[in-house]
């Protein structure tokens, strides 16, 4: 599920506990998680209702006025014509983060990233070559990094996700940036520039 900023920190705040969404099918589900930007949103319940049915108390514990002014907001984002009504809550802090800050690796930890990264390159390196470039070019937008690799946007971001799920990357507002423990892994496993 994609959140507008404000409605970020009105779950996190724990001012907004609703979402609604036009789907076609459930899209989450009970139990379910999603990383975000402000951390972990954790969705307790899903269920499909009417329009007739969101009232302003739900339309305020979603961060909208009126019911009327949130069901036209939903409307215009639909994307299918089922309305959900979903009970989130913020579920803590991303667990990358701390995975992130965490640069005092052991020789063990350190050897398990190389051979990760050593599995991620099996059919053509290229885990070192973009730590390198986001190390040398921090805040640059993805288009240009992924040109500057002879690569399509998309297949590019696909690769610095895997490298942000070892919490080696960073995204920004406008492209990303080595984390502590990136760049120790760029520092060390990456020292000799002969790759993982």
């Amino acid at each position: 599920m994609i959140f507008a900023a404000a409605h970020l920190e009105g779950i996190r705040s724990g001012a907004v506990t609703l979402a609604f969404r036009r789907w076609d099918r459930a899209r989450v589900r009970a139990g379910s998680s999603q990383r975000t930007a402000v951390g972990v949103i954790a969705f307790d319940a899903v269920e499909e209702i009417t329009p007739a049915e969101v009232s302003d108390a739900d339309a305020e514990a979603a961060g909208f006025p009126s019911a009327e002014k949130m069901l036209a907001f939903v409307d215009k984002k639909a994307h299918g014509p089922i309305l959900y009504r979903i009970a989130l809550r913020y579920g803590g802090a991303d667990p990358r983060q701390a995975l992130r800050e965490n640069a005092e690796l052991s020789e063990a930890e350190l050897e398990k990233l190389r051979r990760r990264l050593a599995r991620m390159d099996a059919n053509g390196a290229w885990t070192e070559a973009t730590l390198r470039l986001i190390g040398e070019r921090p805040a640059v937008v993805s288009t240009e990094l992924a040109e500057a690799m002879s690569m399509e946007r998309q297949p590019f971001k696909i690769r610095v996700r895997r490298l942000k799920e070892l919490g080696l990357t960073e995204s920004l507002e406008v492209g990303y940036r080595l984390s502590p423990r990136g760049r120790r892994v760029l520092d060390t496993v990456f020292a000799d520039g002969e790759g993982a």
